[in-house]
């Protein structure tokens, strides 16, 4: 592929494209820009406008593209870390493996894009449309805005699971909250909530969430898991007991109880691992 500071290019074409606009110039300035096509590089840049452009591997870390017209393109392993994308329109583009980490999409529309190995990671999302499930293979850890309608039941389930271990049990507690809400039957989505509310105090509710798990494995036919649930929260409710804060999910949740953590061990295993769904 040509560089545009590559010895590809003379310098009477550098003289020329040094014209073309002041987001060129800074891109030029900045260092190399790789893209699948130079044509529709220098479109995009000066334009803004490049649906269907074919643009793998293009090196745009910083770019402004803003209201940028994207539908359709082709950005696979493209380099977006740090852009500026706010109102772009990114609807059916393929960014499968496109790095976006750090980049700003509010406002974007991604309906249709193609998220497999996306890095979405430190982006900002707010307001970003994007379909139900759509991030579900792509890395959108520590990414704000995102929208809990968007995300299936084991991405909010998991994200969970990363915010407990992190010690931001209110966060894991209203993630989990949001994929009861999507699978009310999961009964290690109850025991992780209620785990999480112990850890923050909320003794009364958690023990509430741990008993419903039990009644939910008792349906299942896992007898066993559905008793050793129901004597952790009846464990929890004993007077004098009080909630151990910052002890560790699946560690000795209440104050001398291990009792209680021994009767929980096998379902707070499953809660520390990520699932795999």
């Amino acid at each position: 592929m040509t560089s545009v500071h590559g010895s590809a290019w003379s310098p009477r074409h550098l003289r020329g494209l040094l014209f073309t606009g002041p987001a060129l110039l800074a891109l030029l300035l900045a260092g190399p820009v790789r893209a699948g096509s130079d044509g529709d590089l220098i479109r995009l840049l000066n334009q803004r406008d490049c649906p269907r452009c074919k643009l793998q591997d293009a090196d745009l870390v910083h770019a402004d593209l803003r209201d940028a017209d994207l539908r359709g393109a082709k950005l696979q392993r493209a380099n977006l870390g740090q852009a500026r994308l706010d109102g772009a329109s990114l609807q059916g583009a393929d960014l499968r493996f496109t790095s976006l980490q750090g980049a700003s999409l509010r406002g974007a529309d991604l309906r249709g894009a193609n998220l497999e190995g996306t890095d979405l990671r430190q982006s900002d999302l707010s307001g970003a449309e994007i379909d139900p499930g759509g991030l579900a293979r792509s890395h959108w850890q520590d990414a704000r805005g995102v929208a809990p309608t968007v995300l299936s039941y084991p991405e909010l389930h998991n994200a969970g699971v990363t915010a407990a271990l992190e010690g931001r049990h209110p966060q894991a507690e209203q993630l989990f909250s949001e994929a009861i809400r999507l699978q009310p039957e999961a009964a290690i989505s109850w025991v992780a909530r209620g785990l999480s509310r112990t850890e923050q105090g909320k003794t009364e509710l958690a023990a509430q969430d741990i008993n419903y798990a039990a009644v939910l494995y008792a349906q299942a036919g896992e007898e066993a898991q559905a008793r050793q649930l129901t004597e952790a929260a009846t464990a929890l409710l004993k007077p004098g007991k009080k909630a151990n804060q910052g002890s560790g999910m699946g560690g000795q949740m209440l104050s001398g109880a291990a009792s209680f953590a021994s009767a929980v061990a096998p379902l707070a295993m499953k809660f520390l691992l990520p699932l795999a769904f």
